[in-house]
């Protein structure tokens, strides 16, 4: 973030302003951790501030201090259009494209208030006043960190504070085993848990309550997974029917492509999911070293992201998707090659 846009910043938060927080649809763990970290830290400095979220968020974020006063915007259309209406300022977080909220885009496109994005995904758009776009950053939540920084506002750190971003910067990480993860981030992640942050207990809850329905379900996606050695990739397929045997619940499914990543030799994995309400298919991708699959996405499944984690989505059928994937794969066997 430039000195002046730090500068222009702090004067805008100087004194009291109606502030709305917009993490991205289906939001995860850094879209929360770093809405609710903010939020906090502006309710201390004497703002009107919400978070709303284009829709809900998996279960095993509830437990996130904050939680129960984020307003969900497609249970609270009415309620959730005045904060808006109504905002001074709007903090973007953890996207730098307005379609990546849902419902709330015309209203953000229609809005007046002064906007601030704050991001690490490549290729931001220009929808903002002030944007803090770091691609390197590891996670949103420590983008918080920093910017609290810039503000000279870690002072207000308290623990409620920093455990948000500490959950937010765990998930984003894969527990601190990304490549994204930089001694950085180890050093933020000190300062939070000096700050309170009980990361004992943030994982525990996070990665700890498992319903017997999500791990059933784990055990047929590891059932449905596949790996195509010459090309050194794995990928998993959940069919409706799968998530409907297995009672899904929103959140299941995250971090299971990991599991493709893990077999011995393979640098990418892909997981393939059909959402039949939604009429899509919902595709997340990762890799390891240098095989870049936020190009990926963005060339073949209309998504984007990290250079080793990324995401997109397709309105082919699941059948048509993957002859489509495995079509185009051979392409990439030189850059695929370990």
């Amino acid at each position: 973030m430039k000195t002046t846009d730090v500068t222009a910043v702090k004067k805008l938060l100087s004194s009291p302003k109606k502030i709305a927080i917009i993490p991205h649809k289906n939001p995860d763990g850094d879209a929360m951790g770093s809405s609710l970290g903010l939020w906090l830290y502006l309710k201390k400095l004497g703002h009107e501030a919400g978070v709303i979220a284009p829709n809900d968020y998996p279960k095993f974020l509830k437990w996130l201090p904050g939680n129960e006063e984020v307003m969900i915007y497609e249970q609270a259309i009415a309620s959730s259009s005045a904060i808006i209406e109504e905002a001074d300022i709007i903090f973007t977080l953890d996207f730098n494209a307005l379609n990546r909220t849902g419902g709330l885009e015309p209203l953000l496109i229609r809005s007046e208030a002064i906007f601030i994005m704050i991001d690490h995904h490549r290729q931001p758009e220009d929808y903002a006043h002030y944007k803090y776009s770091d691609p390197d950053m590891c996670s949103t939540s420590e983008m918080i960190y920093h910017f609290f920084e810039k503000l000279n506002g870690l002072n207000m750190m308290d623990k409620a504070i920093a455990s948000c971003l500490y959950a937010g910067i765990m998930t984003d990480t894969g527990s601190f085993r990304f490549a994204s993860t930089t001694s950085t981030t180890h050093r933020v992640v000190a300062s939070l848990i000096d700050h309170g942050a009980d990361n004992s207990e943030i994982h525990s809850q996070v990665y700890d309550n498992q319903s017997y329905n999500r791990l059933q379900l784990l055990g047929r996606a590891l059932n449905n997974l596949h790996v195509i050695p010459e090309l050194h990739t794995a990928y998993i397929t959940l069919t409706n029917n799968d998530l409907n045997t297995f009672k899904f619940q929103k959140g299941d499914t995250e971090g299971v492509v990991n599991y493709a990543l893990a077999v011995e030799g393979v640098v990418f994995a892909v997981i393939f999911i059909e959402h039949r309400q939604e009429d899509i298919i919902k595709v997340s991708l990762r890799s390891k070293g240098g095989f870049d699959v936020n190009t990926f996405a963005r060339a073949h499944f209309n998504g984007g992201g990290h250079i080793n984690a990324a995401g997109g989505r397709t309105d082919k059928s699941l059948q048509d998707t993957l002859s489509y994937f495995k079509s185009v794969l051979p392409k990439y066997k030189e850059a695929l090659s370990i």
